[in-house]
């Protein structure tokens, strides 16, 4: 796991969305964005957890950190998987 995902995990409550965004780019690619405020990124399953972000202020909403949290979390056990 990177550091960034790391520090997510000891306090989803207080990241900045740009850092929230960065790194759902960095293990997913570029976001779809039809020039609202949500960014919604692809995944390699379908269903939960989707990753759907949208900023509160500077902020990410804390039930969409732990959303992001879970998605990468399930991305590394697929890579796991795959190498196992």
């Amino acid at each position: 796991m990177s550091k960034d995902y790391e520090k997510l995990l000891v306090n989803p409550k207080n990241v900045l969305f740009a850092d929230l965004k960065k790194l759902c780019e960095k293990y997913f690619g570029e976001p779809r964005n039809s020039g609202g405020s949500h960014f919604i990124f692809k995944t390699p399953w379908k269903g939960d957890p989707r990753i759907n972000i949208q900023k509160d202020g500077k902020m990410a909403k804390i039930y969409q950190v732990k959303d992001v949290l879970s998605a990468i979390r399930k991305l590394e056990d697929m890579k796991n998987e795959k190498n196992n």
